[in-house]
């Protein structure tokens, strides 16, 4: 049994998504973070950065924080969606820590300054909004001619998906990159991905564009 310690983000998705998707068995632990509860003593125990999500595995007691380490991991414990060798492993990890340095920190700035702090800093609007289509169309190009970022359905694109579920936020219209449009409605429609999208709870249906 794995325990889940997590939140409605795209952070926090990803690894129920995967979990779904591995049928491993959880416990999904709801860390409200508008109420400031991942800086509680027990979480810091387990999540030293007080950030979602983290988890516990009961098989071997280890804990363990940061969704791109917990994608390893867990993919590695079922032996599925990593490669385990050649350049389709290497390609995977490339385009996971490509959502971890870069598309998921600009698009958390983009939600910050378009969706909450709308008029604050026309600068940093702009920065922004410019930086979050420029990393759509590096996706874009990636996936003409391409089902999955990595040729086979992997943890890059459950690590990659939850942040483009939110391209309200970001004011991208995914009409003007249809390749990501393609990519984001199919895997939409697994059924481990809408079970693990509504982890720990349900706040709103997965976002649909319009085509």
């Amino acid at each position: 049994m794995i325990d889940l310690y997590t939140w409605t983000t795209p952070n926090g998705r990803k690894v129920s998504i995967l979990l779904e998707e591995l049928g491993l068995p959880y416990r999904a632990i709801a860390v409200d973070i508008t109420r400031d509860e991942q800086f509680a003593p027990d979480f810091l125990r387990i999540s030293p950065n007080n950030k979602i999500p983290a988890i516990v595995d009961h098989d071997n007691g280890l804990t363990l924080m940061e969704s791109g380490a917990i994608l390893v991991y867990l993919a590695e414990k079922a032996g599925r969606l990593i490669p385990s060798s050649g350049e389709g492993r290497i390609r995977t990890l490339e385009w996971l820590n490509w959502q971890m340095g870069g598309f998921g920190p600009m698009l958390g700035q983009a939600h910050h300054f378009l969706k909450y702090n709308p008029g604050v800093s026309a600068y940093a609007e702009e920065r922004f909004s410019t930086e979050a289509r420029r990393l759509y169309g590096v996706l874009d190009r990636r996936l003409d001619g391409r089902e999955f970022v990595a040729d086979e359905y992997s943890i890059a694109d459950i690590a990659i998906w939850p942040w483009v579920s939110r391209f309200e936020w970001q004011r991208i219209d995914l009409s003007a990159f249809p390749n990501v449009m393609r990519w984001y409605l199919s895997i939409a429609a697994r059924p481990a991905v809408q079970r693990g999208y509504h982890v720990p709870l349900h706040v709103n249906d997965i976002p649909m564009p319009a085509e």
